[in-house]
């Protein structure tokens, strides 16, 4: 394999988790972090996987949470992230959370220990020069303002974005059909791209005054300069420009026809494909900074929404992330210059853990190079293989491009539904109930990775 070092940038989540898998195949690695010669605008210390936010990392319910599976996935190829919650950890409830300052030292620690791991300050601010060979960008959404330019210069103006404008997204078997219904207006397209959900005129009027009564957001000092674009305007804001306004945009009623009702809609609410799975919904032009709360209960009074399940809710904050699906490989790496892979939030994964899972299929995917041999990602059905597809080619045809591929957490939405619709249940065959799918999901992706383990671990 050589000896010559990885290069990595970024000392967050995916950073380390990728340093990790390499160290562990005896590859050695620089890691490069420019916190301790330059701050960022939310991180408090220098230390390498420091939890900015919150300190918690979500729900560990292996069986009924997607998050809580990939904890276990994560686990089973040897997360130093998992291993470091552990070792830290908080009570918290079924939520896994640690003390922020021991987990960020064990984290360090862990690495700084390995004979082959250096740890260098400082910026990197350009694009890394071809004597460097393998490098792996792990800069996250606080990338600086020169690297992030640099990035621009080799991917296109149009492929990087600087803030998240995103809209509700929907599981669809949470929509009651018997009140929405399938068309596009005036039956363009195909004719039936789009899910209506129609609301009265005083449906709409107190759909509005819930708006912009309801509790916003804050933004921090560092997202004061968010620029609201038209294309991109939070529902409250236009709500505040009139109480006709959205009925004018987003929410108009014309070119559509109620196939449960004569009454004509003074509004309707439209909800676009999503994913290529078509298990996920998004709530057009909904882009919003309520708070989380309202956004359920306000949203929850749509008509055929009101047991909507939300795979992730609208927000408008800064972040930093690449067009994925049109500039990276299931490789993770850059199509036009294959020595780079990105890694963790800045390829469009959200949140602390999604971001070290990105983390350790950089590092893996590249110690498989390293040896010469070629492994495919995680399966589908998989909570890893699911963010890598979500990220890489999970979008429907005509999408990917900078206007409408969006950050994603984990979720079962992003995972193939169930191929049974029956299984056994205390000797008895019967059909597959809701409340039990995400266990058989998760089941069938536990399965699925350690045959994929096992084939990529004993060749």
């Amino acid at each position: 394999m050589g000896t010559s070092p990885i290069h990595i940038i970024g000392g967050g989540m995916a950073g380390t988790e990728a340093a990790w898998q390499l160290l562990k195949r005896d590859i050695p690695v620089i890691l490069h972090e420019m916190r301790g010669t330059k701050g960022t605008n939310a991180h408090q210390t220098d230390g390498l996987a420091e939890l900015v936010c919150s300190n918690s990392f979500r729900s560990d319910d292996i069986e009924n949470n997607a998050v809580g599976l990939l904890h276990e996935e994560m686990r089973r190829l040897g997360s130093l992230m998992m291993e470091a919650a552990e070792a830290t950890k908080v009570p918290a409830g079924s939520a896994l959370a640690v003390d922020r300052d021991l987990f960020s030292d064990y984290v360090q620690s862990k690495l700084l220990d390995h004979s082959l791991f250096t740890l260098e300050r400082g910026e990197v601010d350009t694009i890394p020069p071809e004597e460097w060979g393998n490098v792996i960008i792990a800069t996250g959404p606080l990338t600086s303002e020169k690297l992030a330019h640099a990035v621009l210069e080799i991917t296109g103006e149009n492929e990087l974005q600087f803030f998240d404008a995103i809209a509700p997204i929907i599981y669809k078997d949470t929509i009651d059909f018997n009140k929405a219904w399938f068309q596009s207006r005036y039956d363009k397209g195909d004719g039936a791209d789009y899910i209506n959900c129609p609301l009265s005129k005083q449906q709409y009027y107190d759909f509005i005054d819930a708006i912009t009564d309801g509790e916003k957001s804050d933004y921090k000092d560092w997202e004061q300069d968010i620029p609201f674009f038209e294309g991109c305007m939070p529902i409250e804001v236009m709500a505040e420009r009139g109480p006709e306004t959205l009925s004018y945009g987003p929410m108009k009623p014309v070119g559509l026809t109620n196939p449960h009702s004569d009454e004509k809609p003074y509004a309707i609410v439209q909800l676009r494909q999503d994913n290529k799975l078509g298990t996920l919904y998004n709530m057009v032009g909904f882009q919003t900074k309520l708070k989380y709360g309202y956004q359920k209960e306000i949203f929850r009074n749509i008509p055929g929404l009101e047991k909507a399940e939300f795979a992730r809710l609208g927000g408008l904050h800064r972040n930093t992330f690449i067009n994925s699906p049109k500039l990276l490989d299931d490789q993770l790496r850059l199509k036009s210059m294959p020595r780079l892979r990105f890694a963790g939030q800045i390829t469009g994964v959200e949140g602390y853990v999604e971001s070290g899972a990105m983390g350790i299929m950089a590092g893996r995917f590249l110690a498989a190079d390293l040896k010469g041999e070629k492994i495919t990602p995680p399966p589908i059905v998989t909570a890893f293989g699911a963010l890598i597809n979500h990220i890489t080619g999970g979008h429907i045809e005509g999408a990917g491009t900078a206007k409408t591929f969006q950050p994603m957490n984990v979720n079962f939405g992003i995972m193939p539904p169930l191929e049974e619709k029956k299984h056994e249940v205390d000797g008895r065959i019967v059909k597959i109930k809701r409340k039990d799918r995400k266990p058989l999901k998760s089941k069938r992706a536990l399965a699925a990775l350690d045959e994929w383990l096992n084939q990529t671990e004993h060749r």
